[in-house]
């Protein structure tokens, strides 16, 4: 082949060029698969992956389906039912709109589609090997859609070969669910890996429902709503507690106008509001969906919608921090220590109400199988005009018959929109505005309270014990101390009221290079800190004042710690995170120490700066000041109440 020779590459070779940008792994094909179904109204949806969906995916709803003269239409390349020309991509509602989802997936992988939609009398089956049309006939079968992509990437060895193990793929796809269900809680989802149920949900529409059933006790306990509006933006969902904090962003999840995305702009906004709560390194457990008119963000700036652009990106900033840092200043985030097993009423989300899709189901039937011994397609689906009325189940060979519904409950579901059957035993979960924000419990560490505050000792010459009616909280001075300090300082740096302590003599310094750039670039905000340095000679400078709040600290470790930090930063915007960062350690450093003796008035004055902080519950580090032990967990270890 001539190298310099300029051809069309071939239709089969374009296909698989797409895919490999639309499909990276089974994720993407589980990911397109179930965002088409939720775009086409789908009540209820099930999604099933044998050997980490590289196997098999299937995927199942029972919404609008496709009308079957736009069946081949909806495998060509860039044929869309989303958008109509370039302007609406500034305008994008839907979570799919490329028109690349089904040609691309059915360049890499066999498919098979059973489709119907609602005012027609039958369905298409349609086949594709490889992007090649195998067979395109009509067939019996119920209303909405089942896609099956079976041998991911066969005949693209060269990207297969790049995959995971079966395992860490369906670990992709799991996430996925999980992240759906939540944020679509108003569909019932049913997830099935191996034949193993993993998760169903029932559609009831309720988050805090689904987040007990994908994440447990611990995060439900710790998750605070969010309900927030401004500027034309909103913003609602849970957030928790800094007590369950992670090691990682895995748990900061993100929707942005119903797309699922990471973004960095929306992770430091929410880093940010946690920032006095968390211990280094530390991440918060979030679950924000954020809406926008869409022409403030551009959600096709990626092939798999996975980021946007926002046309705002400080004002984005701005509200999702002040959104999030007001939510956690309205409770008590206190670190209370349980001595013995509370008497907690156990959450239990409505397990047993007939699920949407199952019940939907009775009426429908699965339209296609992947077991090898399973009925014909077509003779499975025989005679489904005559069973429908009668709430016929069509099933695979050696599968028992499943337990036939009432008809009433069936009627429920028929209909879109249809609500469970409710157990009368049953939590209601759903009885409450979903993100209601005004189920905040009393504070203890606010100033009012402090005349009932009494100071009994301290122990080891660091731990203070108080007693506040019911409560005993033990304080740490020199956590409390620092926090004290720290915001003093930055009050007071706000506010541009520094006052700054003269160094007799003045402390001679030399820099580098990069030290002297950053001298000059930050030159202001070294001022505004309380420093005041002048050129020597050469390569010294004179550093004649530092701030007065930590005179005791050795200045020239202050300052070059300071300068060597910023040093490391390139922009501007870093300027303020980094600041405040060396103040803390500065603040840690002039505290007092844990095992030096405070006397009963020092403690007492500490404790009345500690209360008058918005967050007095952490140190800067994200360390706790303070602790709290009830009476009754004191009765309970001593045994005195069982």
């Amino acid at each position: 082949m001539n190298p310099s020779k300029i051809e069309l590459l071939d239709e089969a070779t374009i296909n698989k060029i797409a895919a490999g940008e639309v499909i990276e792994r089974p994720l993407s094909v589980v990911k397109e698969l179930v965002e088409n179904s939720v775009d086409a109204g789908a009540s209820a949806v099930t999604i099933e992956i044998k050997g980490g969906g590289i196997d098999f995916i299937r995927v199942t709803d029972n919404g609008s389906g496709i009308p079957s003269d736009q069946v081949r239409l909806a495998f060509t390349p860039h044929a869309t039912s989303k958008i109509r020309n370039a302007d609406d991509l500034f305008d994008v509602r839907s979570l799919g709109f490329r028109g690349e989802a089904l040609s691309t997936i059915a360049a890499v992988a066999g498919v098979e589609l059973v489709t119907k939609t609602p005012d027609s009398l039958t369905g298409i089956l349609y086949r594709t090997e490889g992007g090649r049309e195998i067979s395109c006939e009509e067939a019996g079968c119920a209303e909405g859609t089942t896609f099956i992509a079976r041998n991911l990437f066969l005949h693209v060895p060269a990207r297969r070969k790049f995959l995971k193990s079966a395992m860490t793929e369906a670990g992709y796809i799991t996430e996925f669910v999980q992240k759906i269900a939540i944020e679509r809680s108003d569909i019932a989802f049913k997830y099935v890996i191996n034949n193993d149920v993993k998760l169903v949900t029932t559609g009831n529409g309720s988050v805090k429902d689904n987040i007990y059933r994908i994440y447990g006790r611990e995060i439900l306990d710790a998750c605070l709503p969010v309900n927030s509006s401004d500027n034309g933006m909103s913003v609602s969902g849970y957030i928790a507690k800094p007590v369950v904090a992670r090691n990682n962003r895995s748990f900061e999840i993100f929707f942005v106008n119903g797309h699922a995305v990471k973004d960095k702009i929306l992770e430091k906004a929410v880093e940010a509001a946690y920032r006095p709560f968390l211990m280094q390194h530390k991440f918060p457990f979030v679950y924000l969906f954020l809406t926008l008119d869409p022409g403030m963000v551009d959600v096709n700036v990626h092939p798999r919608k996975s980021e946007v652009k926002f046309a705002l990106a400080n004002t984005v900033f701005d509200f999702m921090e002040r959104a999030v840092e007001d939510t956690l200043k309205r409770i008590e985030l206190i670190n209370k220590v349980t001595l013995a097993p509370e008497d907690k009423a156990e959450y239990v989300p409505d397990k047993d109400s007939p699920e949407p899709f199952e019940i939907n189901m009775i009426r429908r039937g699965p339209a296609v199988s992947d077991s090898a011994d399973a009925v014909p397609v077509i003779d499975h689906l025989k005679g489904l005009r005559d069973k429908a009325d009668t709430g016929g189940f069509f099933v695979e060979k050696g599968e028992p018959d499943p337990v036939l519904m009432e008809e009433t409950a069936s009627d429920n579901y028929i209909n879109k929109g249809g609500e469970a059957p409710v157990r009368e035993d049953a939590v209601n979960t759903d009885a409450e505005e979903p993100f209601q924000t005004e189920l905040f419990e009393d504070k203890v560490i606010i100033p009012s309270n402090k005349p009932d505050f009494r100071i009994i000792g301290c122990v080891f010459d660091t731990y203070w014990m108080i007693e506040y009616k019911d409560k005993l909280i033990m304080t740490d001075q020199h956590a409390a101390h620092e926090k004290v300090l720290y915001e003093r300082f930055v009050r007071e740096y706000k506010e541009r009221r520094v006052v700054s302590q003269y160094v007799d003599p003045p402390v001679i310094i030399t820099v580098s290079g990069r030290q002297e750039e950053t001298l000059e670039r930050y030159g202001e905000a070294f001022i505004s800190l309380g420093f005041e340095i002048e050129r020597f000679e050469g390569n010294e400078y004179a550093l004649r004042a530092v701030p007065s709040g930590f005179m005791k600290l050795e200045e020239k470790e202050i300052f070059l710690g300071l300068l060597d930090e910023m040093s490391e930063t390139v922009q501007d915007t870093a300027e303020v995170s980094v600041i405040h960062d060396r103040l803390a350690q500065m603040s840690c450093k002039a505290a007092v120490k844990g095992g030096s003796r405070l006397s009963l008035m020092e403690a007492d004055e500490l404790l009345t700066e500690l209360l008058s902080l918005d967050n007095p519950y952490n140190c800067p580090h994200g360390r706790p000041t303070m602790v709290e032990f009830s009476e009754k967990d004191l009765e309970k270890f001593f045994k005195r109440i069982v």
